[in-house]
């Protein structure tokens, strides 16, 4: 059975242009959209009994959704409301997911009220990929000429996920993929004799470099031959090179590591400089 597309809703500016994007990504893809509110009672509220409290929640919910209902007709919506922590609600519903979606302020604060300081916690303990998008999205910003950016490091094995789902929403969109490999000098103790003999081979830093992303690139190449692919190597810090390629992209993919530190799950600083500062949707896809 298909997995659904989840956007989780709380009312707030952000919330509501992820829900619309959301609505957008289910119709291209053929799959049925799943909107999920979490909600906590307030006892402070001493006139309004969990009943009320519940109506309030539900109905909010309800408003959004049938807006977005009214500007794409097409989507088949089905709305989640459930009490308990934001983060724990959303992680589980992004677990059954094809992605979650999350409205993003960007420059700031990861998420909107929805998780405030705990955001990122919901990126970082996320099992499949989770979609960020700011307010002023538009439908406009998904128009022909704009790239899917995704970054490539290391061996194929390290960006798989990040560049499958960069190619399966190019291929649902009619975009072109712009694959991004930066690459920065190493220092002299780096240096061995079989990455000496690998550099030899490849005629340099920068031919290795372009190789590494053409192999990687080469399986999807096959499984995706209708989506047109621009490869970019540049020099320097892999934030700063994707910034720089998402200026005129839809959207930017980034990968994260999936495995748990000492001090618990975290994004890592790529992720994280790229979800603060692009002005387009980002998504961040977990990865072993």
């Amino acid at each position: 059975m298909a997995r659904p597309i989840t956007a989780g809703v709380d009312g707030t500016e952000e919330s509501l242009a992820a829900l619309d994007w959301a609505c957008r990504e289910a119709v291209r893809r053929g799959l049925a959209l799943r909107v999920v509110h979490a909600w906590r009672y307030a006892e402070s509220l001493a006139t309004a009994d969990r009943d009320t409290q519940y109506g309030w929640a539900s109905q909010g919910v309800a408003d959004a959704v049938r807006a977005a209902c009214e500007r794409h007709p097409e989507a088949a919506v089905s709305v989640d409301v459930v009490e308990g922590d934001p983060v724990d609600a959303l992680v589980r519903a992004g677990a059954e997911a094809e992605m979650l979606v999350l409205g993003s302020r960007g420059h700031g604060a990861v998420l909107g009220s929805l998780l405030g300081s705990a955001g990122q916690q919901v990126i970082a303990e996320a099992t499949r990929p989770v979609v960020l998008v700011r307010a002023g999205d538009r439908p406009a910003a998904e128009a022909a000429g704009r790239d899917v950016v995704v970054g490539q490091h290391g061996d194929p094995e390290d960006s798989a996920a990040a560049l499958r789902f960069a190619f399966e929403t190019a291929a649902a969109r009619g975009a072109t993929v712009r694959a991004v490999r930066a690459w920065t000098l190493p220092p002299v103790f780096a240096y061995s004799p079989g990455s000496l003999k690998l550099l030899d081979d490849a005629g340099g830093l920068e031919p290795y470099e372009r190789q590494a992303l053409a192999q990687a690139l080469r399986p999807w190449r096959e499984r995706f031959p209708e989506v047109p692919v621009a490869e970019q190597v540049e020099m320097g810090s892999a934030g700063q090179v994707l910034l720089a390629a998402a200026e005129r992209a839809q959207l930017v993919v980034v990968g994260r590591r999936a495995r748990r530190g000492a001090v618990g799950a975290r994004i890592g600083s790529v992720a994280h400089g790229v979800l603060h500062h692009a002005k387009c949707p980002v998504a961040v896809v977990p990865h072993d």
